[in-house]
């Protein structure tokens, strides 16, 4: 049984964290923290979360065995630093240690506030870097959006088959975080739907990058869109890929069935990627740590698109995160994810 610390538990993706690990057969919760709510008993801030009986702390105590952080970006590093000093594991769900180059990190976030920790960092997406998590010692876990493309898109980039893309995604509301904003508000987004992000989104550089270096290349050239739809969990993702090379047929369904050979082949040895006979839905992995997803041949274009569903605060972040410290303790990797989804 190892001892997990959780920082800023107080945020929906802290306290995901919170639930999974609560139920997680080779982990105990040793420390919360959250300073806004310091003081007071977990349960009081989340009552759902009565069974898990700590203190919210403003600092993690010392007897941890892994770190999990859910800050948000430039507080993370900074907080994590000493940790990371320390030899212990470390798990963040920011965007501090995804990028591997400092000067794109700086361009959509500003300045790095441990720019030296970046080449010691693993982007934790167990598809493409499994074994570099299970070695490493600090693992970034991937923003929601770059979890629904990169999953959806990278057999394709595999293959050397994928030129440029684009993603038109949508998200519940909870992606916007726990703080009061306007544009989350009720009355801003009930009967709602909106596009956002179209001068350019910080997540866009992680698919480019991650993408890129599946296919061998510096980057891939993706535009990506993001919505808010006023729900509350989940992220459908459809995917447009402009073609090079690949060796599909002329006909849509044969080029289809190849398609699907393709993803099928990709993630065979993958527990929480599953391609769907028919295009899937958000409500289909709410509460779960899966991926679905549904590549497709317009039978009248010849248009490639892949349809790509999670939860984005399951495999989208605390899911992810899970199982990236599964990897890294030598669990099995599916240990605390065996919800299947909620429905209906």
């Amino acid at each position: 049984m190892i001892r997990a610390g959780i920082i800023n538990v107080t945020g929906y993706v802290g306290a995901e964290l919170a639930r999974l690990l609560a139920e997680h057969p080779e982990v105990e919760i040793a420390s919360v923290t959250g300073r806004s709510q310091a003081g007071k008993r977990l349960a009081e801030v989340f009552p759902h979360l009565w069974s898990v009986d700590l203190p919210v702390e403003e600092e993690l105590s010392d007897e941890v065995d892994v770190v999990l952080s859910a800050l948000p970006h430039a507080a993370a590093a900074a907080t994590l630093a000493p940790h990371i000093a320390a030899g212990t594991p470390v798990i963040d769900c920011s965007a501090d240690f995804r990028l591997h180059d400092v000067s794109s990190y700086e361009q959509w976030y500003g300045e790095h506030p441990e720019p030296d920790l970046l080449p010691g960092a693993t982007y934790g997406l167990p598809e493409l870097h499994r074994d570099a998590i299970r070695e490493s010692r600090l693992v970034a876990v991937p923003g929601c959006y770059p979890t629904a493309a990169i999953l959806g898109l990278a057999p394709l980039a595999a293959s050397g088959w994928l030129r440029s893309a684009i993603v038109d995604a949508k998200s519940g509301v909870s992606g916007a975080g726990r703080a009061l904003k306007q544009t989350s508000h009720f009355s801003e987004v009930s009967a709602n739907f909106s596009a956002y992000g179209l001068g350019g989104h910080r997540h866009q550089p992680e698919m480019a990058q991650e993408l890129g270096e599946l296919g061998e290349r510096d980057e891939i050239p993706i535009t990506f869109v993001p919505h808010l739809i006023p729900m509350v969990r989940g992220i459908l993702a459809t995917c447009y890929a402009e073609l090079s090379g690949a060796e599909l047929p002329s006909n849509p369904e044969d080029a289809r069935e190849v398609l699907v050979e393709r993803y099928e082949s990709f993630y065979e040895d993958h527990p929480f990627v599953q391609v769907m006979p028919n295009p899937p839905s958000t409500k289909e992995t709410m509460g779960s740590n899966a991926c679905l997803l549904y590549p497709n041949v317009d039978v009248v274009t010849g248009q490639v698109s892949v349809v790509s569903c999670i939860d984005n605060l399951m495999k989208g972040a605390a899911g992810g995160a899970v199982q990236c410290l599964n990897l890294m303790q030598g669990f099995d990797e599916r240990a605390g994810l065996s919800s299947i989804g909620l429905y209906p």
